[in-house]
């Protein structure tokens, strides 16, 4: 079960992501962490923008919104997303 924490307006949890994938898409979770599949390469930091883009829309904010606390250079992050509520994140992971 993927832990979302709320916190002075943001959230934050954790994922773990696949890059170079065939296509960007979450693919479920895997322990306490939301999988995510991107296309991007772990290349120059363009997987975490690709991240940071996914994670933006999906949850309808602007990418200046959703940071990147922990992990830049690994496939495990923590990520903190702000102007979105624990119960909107938590409605989007159930509807994957």
């Amino acid at each position: 079960m993927v832990q979302v924490r709320e916190a002075d307006g943001s959230v934050s949890f954790d994922v773990r992501v696949q890059p170079r994938s065939r296509k960007t898409a979450m693919t479920g979770t895997e322990g306490d962490r939301v999988k995510i599949a991107l296309q991007a390469p772990p290349v120059d930091g363009k997987a975490n923008e690709a991240l940071v883009r996914f994670l933006a829309e999906e949850l309808g904010v602007g990418r200046s919104s959703v940071e990147i606390l922990r992990g830049e250079t690994g496939r495990n992050k923590t990520v903190r997303v702000y102007g979105v509520t624990r119960e909107k994140v938590e409605a989007w992971l159930a509807s994957k």
